[in-house]
C-alpha cells in the first residue's frame, strides 16, 4: 500500500490475529472500514476523526507558492507538468477516490465514493458499493460506469496505477451501484483493500467535447478545467503562474465522516515562483504563502529571525510523526553502464560523510537512513534468520555472499582517521571493479576512460546535499559534477530516466504490497514515469516483490520484506542519506487548529481553519497579507 509504524509486540500480535481472521469472518461481508494490519481504532462505526474540530468555521483563503511552472490539468499521464492541487496518485483537490486513506492510522481507509466493500476468502476479486449520494459538480450521479471507465484508462495510461493494479484484469458492473474487480491470481491479500485508492473520473465529461467542439483526450495534457467531484474546483488560473481553487458549496461529501471538520478554506491559491530563494522571500514578506513546510535545517535554525517572527506573527512549530520514514538517497541510474557493477555502486557509498554534514550543515537534526523501510518492524537488521533466512536461502547462489555473514552497515565518519579509511575502502572497491587512479583521475584500467557522472537537481537544497559528497569523490579522482535545472525540465528528465544520478525519495507504509512493483520491478525499469529510479532489473528482486504481494499472513509479509530490504541494501542501488522524524512548519498566525494533530501524519492542514480576526489584524499590520 502506498504511503506507519508498528513498534510493539502487542501491535504485532494483534495484526497477526486480525489477519488470520480475515479469510473467515471478514470475507464476503460488507465492511465500511478497511485495514491491512489490525482493526481501526474506530471500528466499523467511524463517525469522524477524533482530533478534528467538528464545528471548525468555513471561509478564508489559504495561500501557497510553488517553485516552477505548470502546463496541464491531467496528472495521470507522463507528459506535462500538472498544476498544484492535482495529484499523480489519488484525487487531489478535484476528484474523490472510492475510499479515503486515514490521516491518523496506517493502512486504514474509510468510505468516500464507495460506502462499503467486500471480497471472497480466496482474494480472487473485490466488490465496491457506491454511495447513492455521490455526484459530480454538474449534478450527475457518479456511476459504476464511471468507476469501470476510470479503472481502464488509469491502468492504460498511468505507470503508477498500472503497477499498483497489475493483478486486476477487469472491472464489471454488478448493478448500477456495485462494481466487481476480478484478479488474475488468488492470494493477493492487499489488493481488495487498495482498490479503494482508485480515483474516479467523469466518463461523460472526458468523452465529451470542449467549447470549440473538439473531442477531449484523457491521454493528452489539457488546460481546460476538468469536471470534478471533490470539495474544490478550479475558479481561475493563469497558465504557468497561478491556479485558484474554490470550495464547492454544495459538495456532496461534505458531511461524510472523513470530511467533518476538514477542508475548511473557501479558497486555495497557488502562485508559481521561479526558485526556492524567491519562494522564501515571498514567505517572509507575507501574502503569497501562509504555511511553509521547512526542509532546510540551516534555515530552520538560523533564518527565522525576521520581524514577523519576532513579533509573533509567524509561528514555528514542530510536529512529531510516527509514520514510516522515506528512503531519501542518491539514486544511481543503472541504465547507464557506469553504474551496472555492484562494486562500483558500493564504492560510491563510502565517500558520503553523513556525520560531518549533520554536524556542520544540519545542526544534528537528522538521522542516517539504514533501511528502505526505516521506522517500521519491516526494516531488516542483524543477520537473516528464521523465515527470512529460509526465503533467502532459495537465492543464495545469486546473492552477495556478505548478505548471509555480515550485518549491513553504512560507513561512519566519527574520527579524523575515518575519512582516510573510508576513502581508501572506496578506492579498493573501485580497483576490484577495474578502475584505478592515474594522474589524480579515476580511470578504467583497460580503456583509460575517466569515471565521470553528473548529479541532476532542481533546487538549492540539492546543492547543499550533493556538494560534500562530490568534494570527497574528487579526492579519489572521480569527476562528479552537479547540474541544477528548472523543475519542469527536471520532472520530464526524471520521468524519462534521462540522468546519471538524482536525489529521490521513496515512501513506504506499514503494509507494503503492490506498489513495490513500481519501485523495483524489471518491468517498471523500462516504463517512463515509474519510480524505479535506479533502473533495477534483478530477477531475485522481482521474486521477492511477488513474495511480499502474495504473503500469506503478517509474519510472512514481515519476513519477505526483511529479505527484500536486505537484498536492496547489499546491492547498493542507492547511496542512502538521512531522515528527520518530525515535520517542521512555519506559518503566518492567521489559523485556528485542533488542539492535537494526528501523530501518524504529523500535521493535517486540512483540519485547520482561517481565524478571521487574526487574518484581519495581520492584513492591517502587513500590507498584502490576507
Amino acid at each position: 500500500m502506498t504511503v506507519g509504524r508498528s513498534r510493539t509486540l502487542f501491535a504485532s500480535m494483534l495484526a497477526v490475529a486480525f489477519a488470520a481472521s480475515l479469510g473467515a469472518s471478514f470475507a464476503d461481508e460488507w465492511h465500511t472500514t478497511s485495514s491491512l494490519i489490525g482493526p481501526s481504532k474506530y471500528g466499523e462505526n467511524f463517525q469522524r476523526y477524533d482530533y478534528v474540530n467538528p464545528d471548525a468555521p468555513k471561509g478564508g483563503t489559504f495561500n501557497s507558492v510553488v517553485v516552477g511552472t505548470f502546463d496541464s490539468f491531467n496528472p495521470y499521464i507522463v507528459q506535462g507538468a500538472a498544476a498544484a492541487g492535482f495529484a499523480e496518485f489519488g484525487g487531489g483537490l478535484l476528484y474523490d477516490t472510492l475510499m479515503d486513506q486515514a490521516t491518523d492510522e496506517g493502512s486504514v481507509s474509510h468510505p468516500l465514493i464507495a460506502e462499503a466493500y467486500k471480497y471472497p476468502s480466496d482474494y480472487s476479486s473485490a466488490t465496491y458499493r457506491l454511495d447513492p449520494r455521490a455526484k459530480w459538480h454538474d449534478g450527475q450521479p457518479i456511476t459504476a460506469d464511471d468507476v469501470i471507465w476510470s479503472f481502464r484508462v488509469l491502468k492504460a495510461n498511468s505507470p503508477m496505477y498500472s503497477r499498483y493494479f497489475e493483478n486486476v484484469i477487469e472491472a464489471v458492473a454488478v448493478s448500477d451501484s456495485e462494481v466487481e474487480f476480478h484478479f488474475n491470481q488468488k492470494g493477493n491479500r492487499e489488493l481488495p483493500k487498495i482498490l479503494g485508492d482508485l480515483v474516479v473520473l467523469p466518463k461523460h465529461w472526458w468523452e465529451g467535447t470542449d467549447a470549440s467542439g473538439k473531442k477531449r483526450d484523457i491521454t493528452r495534457p489539457t488546460l481546460e478545467p476538468p469536471l470534478g467531484s471533490a470539495a474544490y474546483k478550479i475558479a481561475s488560473f493563469k497558465p504557468g503562474s497561478e491556479i485558484v481553487w474554490q470550495r464547492v458549496p454544495d459538495y456532496w461529501g461534505a458531511k461524510l465522516p472523513v470530511k467533518i471538520g476538514r477542508e475548511n478554506f473557501d479558497t486555495q491559491r497557488f502562485t508559481y515562483i521561479l526558485d526556492d530563494n524567491a519562494a522564501w522571500q515571498a514567505f517572509t514578506k507575507g501574502g503569497l504563502q501562509d504555511i511553509k513546510p521547512e526542509n532546510s535545517s540551516r534555515r530552520w535554525a538560523t533564518a527565522y529571525n525576521f520581524p514577523a517572527v519576532t513579533a509573533g506573527d509567524v509561528v514555528k512549530k514542530e510536529f512529531k510523526t510516527t509514520s514510516p520514514e522515506p528512503m531519501q538517497a542518491f539514486m544511481l541510474n543503472q541504465r547507464r553502464p557506469l553504474f551496472q557493477d555492484r562494486l562500483v555502486r558500493a564504492a560510491l557509498t563510502y565517500p558520503f560523510d553523513f556525520e560531518t554534514m549533520n554536524r556542520t550543515l544540519f545542526y544534528n537534526s537528522n538521522t542516517r537512513t539504514q533501511s528502505y523501510f526505516q521506522g517500521t518492524e519491516l526494516a531488516s537488521s542483524g543477520l537473516p534468520q528464521g523465515k527470512e533466512l529460509e526465503i533467502l536461502e532459495k537465492y543464495r547462489d545469486k546473492l552477495p555472499p556478505e548478505l548471509f555473514t555480515q550485518e549491513f552497515k553504512l560507513p561512519i565518519y566519527d574520527s579524523p582517521q575515518a575519512e582516510r579509511k573510508n576513502l581508501k575502502t572506496a578506492v579498493d572497491l573501485f580497483a576490484k571493479a577495474g578502475w584505478v587512479i592515474k594522474g589524480g583521475k579515476m580511470v578504467n584500467a583497460k580503456t583509460g576512460e575517466p569515471f565521470k557522472f553528473e548529479v541532476l537537481g532542481a533546487a538549492d537544497t540539492d546543492q547543499v546535499i550533493s556538494s560534500p559528497w562530490i568534494a570527497n569523490l574528487r579526492k579519489i579522482g572521480v569527476d562528479a559534477t552537479l547540474r541544477i535545472i528548472d523543475p519542469t525540465q527536471y520532472i520530464n528528465r526524471r520521468n524519462n530516466f534521462d540522468y546519471d544520478v538524482i536525489i529521490g525519495q521513496l515512501g513506504q507504509s506499514e503494509s507494503p504490497g503492490n506498489e513495490q512493483r513500481d519501485f523495483w520491478s524489471s518491468k517498471a525499469a523500462d516504463t517512463p514515469g515509474s519510480r524505479n529510479y535506479s533502473g533495477i532489473k534483478n530477477p531475485m528482486v522481482d521474486a521477492l516483490v511477488d513474495r511480499i504481494i502474495f504473503a500469506t499472513d503478517r509474519d510472512d509479509l514481515v519476513a519477505a520484506t526483511h529479505a527484500l530490504d536486505r537484498v536492496l541494501l547489499w546491492n547498493f542501488y542507492v547511496v542512502p542519506q538521512y531522515y528527520r522524524a518530525v515535520v517542521w512548519l512555519a506559518y503566518w498566525n492567521k489559523f485556528g487548529m485542533p488542539e492535537k494533530q494526528p501523530s501518524y501524519r504529523g500535521a493535517d492542514i486540512d483540519s485547520w481553519w482561517v481565524d478571521t480576526a487574526k487574518e484581519k489584524a495581520l492584513a492591517a499590520k502587513y500590507k498584502g497579507v490576507n
